[in-house]
């Protein structure tokens, strides 16, 4: 049975990653800062610490794949509209509003699916605060378990 100590420790490592919207990797910071200086005294701080740490670096990892998967698309977008042999390449370029690329839709899809997965970082954060304060392990989804 944890006290009302450990579980508030614990609900503040997963909210601590909401600093990353006053500070630069305020998401790592935290969580690391309050793990480490209260690891020793609880297996249940201990865990939940581990879990917000994996949870970051997994999101961290996927944002990364997720980012150079979209920047060939971004490249062919650009370079389509070029005729390398032609030395007036500039002139022969024009914007058609009305035809969109298909590239188009499909950076688009891409970014639609980015702003969902924050929406659910978030909403996942925010379960996993609700389950450390009431004293309940949670483990968060398609985590990488780096610390072990």
């Amino acid at each position: 049975m944890q006290d009302n100590h450990q579980k508030n420790i614990a609900t503040f490592i997963h909210l601590s990653t909401f600093t990353r919207f006053i500070f630069p990797f305020g998401n790592f910071i935290g969580p690391i800062v309050l793990w480490m200086a209260n690891k020793e005294k609880s297996e249940f701080v201990d865990l939940h610490g581990k879990q917000a740490i994996n949870f970051q670096m997994s999101i961290l990892l996927y944002a990364l794949v997720f980012g150079l998967l979209t920047i060939p698309f971004f490249i062919f977008n650009v370079i389509s509209g070029f005729n390398f042999i032609d030395i007036n390449t500039f002139d022969s370029i024009h914007i058609n509003l009305t035809k969109p690329s298909p590239l188009l839709y499909i950076t688009g899809g891409l970014g639609f699916l980015a702003v969902i997965g924050f929406i659910l970082e978030l909403v996942f954060v925010v379960i996993a605060s609700l389950k450390a304060r009431d004293g309940e392990i949670y483990h968060y989804p398609l985590t990488i378990n780096f610390l072990k």
